[in-house]
């Protein structure tokens, strides 16, 4: 190709082999004069000597960085920054990213188990997000009744990928709905009533946040409920008897949705 060999000195395709970047980046960077060739061959071939080299090690590292060439141009023509200053810089800059990928991994881990745990909070967090009435064993329990049901794997499912902040809104959710029950009991309206239906279906989608809930399925889980204590005293500490009202307007409402008269 007409190139000569000259000593301490190296051809735009060594380089680019060097550097690993192609000749057409090289013949670019030249362009707009980022790394402009200290020398030519007889033939006008590009040589690149040294101190070449150093620029293009120090904008390619600048570039991995994301910064756009413009500013690496700026950076590496400051008159006042000579090389220990910008290795300095660029010491800094890895210390940063070291820190923020060491947060990234540690979020990806975290994010990582809970998938596969299934459990994204921890016994603290649940107790946090929940309130001390929490007992951790109703999940095992849960788990051991039903685990091999289609609602629970359902449920496993949509909550696997769950943050902190996830659960921390579904709380709230359930406390809203827990306050609108509460707000309709005690209005007297009779459980077979549109309001009272209104609020049993407001409830049944509440439950599909979770699981698919059907009308019957959800006829099913009001009687469980009322069946359980446990459950019961969840809403009997609400409002003494609105636990057997919520039962009734959900089976008002299933047999409204299945056209039961």
């Amino acid at each position: 190709m007409g190139e000569t060999t000259t000593t301490g000195t190296y051809s735009v395709g060594e380089v680019a082999r060097l550097a690993g970047v192609t000749v057409r980046t090289l013949h670019h960077y030249g362009e707009i004069g980022l790394l402009t060739p200290s020398g030519r061959t007889g033939a006008g071939y590009r040589r690149y000597g040294a101190a070449d080299l150093d620029r293009l090690g120090r904008i390619l590292f600048y570039r991995e960085l994301g910064f756009p060439l413009d500013r690496i141009a700026t950076l590496l023509d400051d008159p006042a920054r000579d090389p220990v200053d910008h290795l300095r810089r660029q010491r800094e800059l890895l210390a940063e990213r070291l820190r923020r990928t060491a947060v990234m991994i540690a979020a990806v881990d975290k994010e990582l188990e809970a998938r596969m745990t299934g459990n994204t909070l921890t016994s603290e967090e649940k107790l946090e997000v929940f309130g001390t009435s929490y007992n951790e064993e109703w999940e095992a329990e849960a788990r051991q009744r039903w685990g091999e049901t289609d609602a629970w794997k359902q449920s496993q499912s949509r909550t696997a990928g769950f943050t902190k902040d996830d659960w921390a809104r579904y709380a709230a959710d359930t406390d809203a709905l827990h306050a609108s029950l509460v707000a309709g009991f005690r209005a007297g309206h009779a459980p077979d009533s549109a309001a009272a239906m209104a609020l049993a279906e407001e409830h049944r989608r509440w439950v599909s946040l979770m699981w698919d809930c059907s009308p019957a399925m959800h006829r099913n889980l009001a009687d469980m409920c009322l069946a359980d204590e446990r459950f019961t005293r969840t809403y009997e500490d609400l409002a003494p008897g609105l636990a057997q009202w919520l039962h009734d307007a959900i089976h008002a409402n299933a047999d409204r949705a299945e056209g039961t008269p």
